[in-house]
């Protein structure tokens, strides 16, 4: 595969557009171990990784909660540190790895093309690449796709940063169908490219365009590309969507660039909405379900978050905000909700709050703008220079199992576990590592 050498133009340009942000710069732990320098497949390590123990199927995993259900982490870390499956060269972009039947998925941009690319999960052996456009490129740097793929058994969606969507055939990267969205819905290119990952459900697609008149939200026919249904209208932000179900009602949830808002997964009518404004309509963080009924929203740019309980009556729904906090500003990581309690990073702290007050429980710095999942009750957390931290999960005190620096640039890539496999990527780099 082609390397990539990173840019540091762009890189410096992502740093000032960030600077005036509360928070420290990442300091290096002492006990921290540095594997950037491990680069080639190590023999035999792929021996004890159970390839079909786990998926990472589409954006934030099984459930689209960034949680997974893998077992037996290491947390030795000290002693028997994560170990460097392979690593790859790669361009541009800050699109996650979707991981399906032994293969891993991303989006690329290299060269001026934009790509849909596929390696063995196993070895990092690239088995297809397509061109899947032009280089998204933003005047701050950051270039390259956003999104990340979603995989249904042979096949795999991919959406471009210019809006177009691609169904590939898992196996050979065949083209199966296109829909230019951006151009067919009649919508505004977001300032920073279109973002919203692809979310299956049953037959159907579904994928925020920002489209219109009538046409922000969209479902497709995953099968054959059609149209299923187009409805509301409002400008596009740079979440994804998810499914819910509150007392038997199945609901789409999007967050937009302006408001967050429930449809019927099925025609696309609304259920309800409610308005939420951030600067720049920068909405990027995914909504989080806390069943059975409430929902929690985050936002960065000194807005903040909020929870939310859903009710649902004579199959209508309504919602009506429990509580309001900046304590937990999501501006582009999503938290993590677990045992009652809210793991996410403010700005450039790692926090825990109580999800049904919103009181903040602990607090530490070092991970800035990184990004973070959960795993056998500890979070693997990536902070936006390459240091991969495991922590505790637990309100009782910030509690760091191990520390090692993975990679280096910028990484705002929300990591993905399948297998025992742990797979994070920069602008220039995949990584894979084994931590069981």
């Amino acid at each position: 595969m082609k390397g990539k050498i990173t840019s540091y133009k762009a890189f410096a340009a992502l740093i000032s557009l960030f600077l005036w942000l509360n928070g420290c710069s990442d300091t290096k732990s002492d006990a921290e171990l540095d594997l950037t320098g491990e680069t080639a497949v190590v023999e035999n390590a792929m021996v004890a990784v159970n390839s079909a123990s786990g998926e990472w199927p589409q954006w934030l995993g099984p459930e689209r909660n960034g949680k997974s259900s893998e077992t037996g982490i290491r947390t030795d870390w000290a002693a028997n540190p994560p170990r460097v499956l392979w690593k790859i060269g790669l361009g541009d972009g800050f699109s996650g790895i979707a991981v399906s039947g032994g293969r891993a998925y991303t989006m690329f941009a290299d060269g001026g093309d934009e790509y849909a690319l596929c390696v063995d999960a196993a070895s990092g052996r690239e088995l297809w690449r397509v061109q899947t456009g032009g280089e998204f490129s933003d005047w701050q740097g950051g270039d390259g796709p956003r999104s990340t793929p979603a995989i249904d058994g042979e096949r795999a969606y991919f959406f471009s940063a210019g809006g177009k969507l691609y169904a590939l055939d898992a196996r050979s990267g065949e083209r199966i169908w296109m829909r230019d969205l951006k151009n067919e819905f009649n919508a505004s290119e977001p300032e920073w490219g279109f973002c919203a990952s692809p979310l299956i459900d049953g037959n159907k697609l579904l994928i925020e365009v920002g489209g219109r008149p009538d046409k922000a939200l969209a479902a497709l026919d995953k099968m054959t590309g059609r149209t299923i249904w187009a409805a509301q209208n409002g400008k596009a932000g740079y979440s994804s969507p998810i499914i819910i179900t509150v007392d038997g009602l199945r609901q789409a949830i999007f967050f937009t660039g302006r408001e967050i808002l429930a449809v019927d997964p099925e025609d696309g009518s609304l259920y309800w909405k409610e308005p939420w404004k951030t600067s720049y309509d920068v909405n990027a963080a995914t909504p989080v379900f806390i069943a059975p009924d409430r929902l929690f929203i985050s936002s960065g740019y000194d807005v903040g978050g909020a929870l939310y309980q859903i009710s649902v009556q004579d199959g209508n729904a309504a919602v009506r905000q429990l509580w309001f906090s900046r304590g937990m500003k999501n501006k582009m990581n999503t938290s993590i909700c677990h045992d009652g309690y809210l793991y996410g990073i403010d700005g450039k702290i790692l926090k825990c709050l109580d999800a049904a007050s919103g009181e903040e429980q602990w607090k530490t710095r070092g991970f800035g703008e990184g990004t973070l999942i959960m795993a056998d009750g500890h979070l693997l957390v990536l902070s936006d220079r390459g240091v991969l931290g495991l922590v505790k999960a637990t309100p009782e005190r910030y509690l760091s199992v191990g520390e090692a620096k993975v990679l280096e640039g910028l990484c705002w890539t929300v990591p993905s576990l399948a297998g025992g496999r742990l797979f994070l990527r920069n602008q220039s780099e995949m990584v894979c590592l084994g931590i069981k």
